[in-house]
């Protein structure tokens, strides 16, 4: 009998690498996983803010790798030197990214740009570096950020509209590819978490607006942790058989 099958749950001893640890989702995510047993490698951008995420976690053996994936710097260069000095990952999860709500007529290609840049250009290269031999243990997970704005819209975000739809298909097309080399590939999307970034949308569409956003979520407004539970599951040998997949986390934001 497989020892995963009695806990199959159980983080313990486990190492995973979280993008956009510095604050929101990523932020509870690396504490989560801290608190079941699990040691975390931080990246962000903001080495003070992960400071603060680092000092939050519970257990030895975490790290603090401050990244900028909107620099040139070669992703699988740097995160093959990550394991140098630790041992393989066991999943990955990748929260790094941007809203900024912007409505077409007023966008950018360089607005575009940065936000393809940051929530998918980035992923691809996390998922190329992260299959990279040595870098990962075999039965590996990796979980990237979506969102409900991947099925749904709302005005002047079509961008990450745009963003979190190429996610989800990258996801397909990744589990399959790395079926062979046993890593799993998923998504999580969550709908309206109170963090920072919704904080930022609020100040941007008014009151008015995200009040009739808050309406459509059923079951309330979600919490980070909500989201953390989530992706612990799919990074747990508890969904050994789950690949390919976005698993929706909205308090109902799409049943309607």
């Amino acid at each position: 009998m497989d020892p995963n099958e009695n806990t199959p749950f159980s983080l313990v001893d486990r190492q995973f690498l979280v993008t956009g640890a510095s604050s929101g989702i990523g932020r509870q995510v690396a504490i989560w996983l801290s608190q079941q047993g699990a040691r975390v490698v931080l990246v962000a951008r903001n080495s003070v803010r992960l400071q603060a995420t680092y000092e939050a976690l519970t257990g030895e053996g975490h790290h603090i790798a401050p990244f900028d994936f909107l620099s040139e710097a070669d992703v699988s260069a740097w995160l093959k030197h990550l394991v140098k000095d630790s041992t393989p990952f066991d999943g990955m999860v990748h929260a790094a990214g941007v809203q900024t709500p912007m409505p077409i007529r007023a966008s950018s290609l360089s607005h575009w740009n940065t936000v393809m840049g940051t929530n998918v250009t980035s992923a691809f290269s996390l998922i190329k570096a992260f299959r990279q031999k040595g870098v990962c243990n075999r039965g590996s997970s990796i979980v990237l950020l979506s969102s409900v704005m991947a099925h749904a819209a709302q005005p002047a975000l079509l961008g990450y509209c745009a963003s979190k739809g190429a996610i989800e298909s990258m996801v397909r097309a990744a589990a399959l590819e790395l079926a062979r080399e046993g890593i799993r590939v998923n998504a999580v999307a969550p709908g309206m978490v109170q963090t920072e970034m919704a904080d930022s949308l609020s100040n941007l569409v008014g009151g008015e607006s995200m009040r009739a956003v808050e309406q459509k979520h059923v079951l309330g407004l979600g919490n980070p942790l909500d989201v953390a539970y989530a992706i612990h599951y799919l990074l747990s040998p508890a969904s050994r058989w789950v690949t390919g997949t976005s698993l929706v986390v909205d308090g109902g934001y799409l049943a309607e």
